[in-house]
């Protein structure tokens, strides 16, 4: 911290010591300048953007399509999806397209809309709720909360136990066997 110095004084401390006068607010009265290395600060300064560019995260737009006919089990598959980009972070926009007669029933798809809806309300908020625009009808999710870190994407089920019941099935089918054999041998 040097004060207030005129000019030719501050470039004279800049010249010696071989670095820069650099002028950091020019309309305060005196105009403010530093003594600094400017390359140095200009890449130390494009090094922070860098970083700061990188933590970044972008918000993706996922669209789940479906139709007013889509069956109940292809759209507990589709909430499987919707929870999947939710907690990676992205919005999800539905959409509900009509074919031919079925934009005579607009009911089926908005009780598609609000069944979703209610499957995800855990981890989305309703950015905008069921309009139509034409022959679509659309509704926009977005992520509750901050991105879910996931170990993998792993989304089949692990197979399941044998229960008692199959055991006492195989025994049954020795049991047979051990029979057949027997009465091969009396021969």
């Amino acid at each position: 911290m040097l004060g207030v110095l005129p000019t030719h004084e501050a470039r004279r401390l800049a010249e010696q010591s071989e670095l820069d006068l650099v002028e950091v607010n020019p309309k305060a009265v005196p105009p403010v300048c530093k003594i600094m290395d400017f390359g140095k600060f200009k890449y130390e300064e494009k090094k922070r953007q860098a970083e700061a560019k990188k933590k970044q995260s972008q918000v993706e737009l996922k669209e789940i399509k479906l139709r007013p006919k889509t069956d109940d089990h292809d759209i507990a598959f589709k909430v499987k999806h919707i929870q999947r980009f939710l907690e990676d972070g992205n919005k999800v926009k539905l959409t509900v397209r009509f074919r031919g007669r079925e934009i005579t029933h607009p009911e089926m798809a908005r009780r598609q809309i609000e069944l979703i809806i209610d499957a995800v309300k855990d981890l989305a908020l309703v950015e905008s709720a069921n309009r139509m625009e034409g022959r679509t009808m659309t509704a926009l999710l977005a992520p509750r909360g901050p991105k879910i870190e996931r170990k993998g994407r792993d989304m089949r089920p692990a197979l399941a136990p044998l229960t008692d019941q199959d055991d006492d099935d195989d025994e049954d089918e020795d049991e047979d066997e051990d029979e057949d054999d027997d009465t091969e041998s009396e021969d």
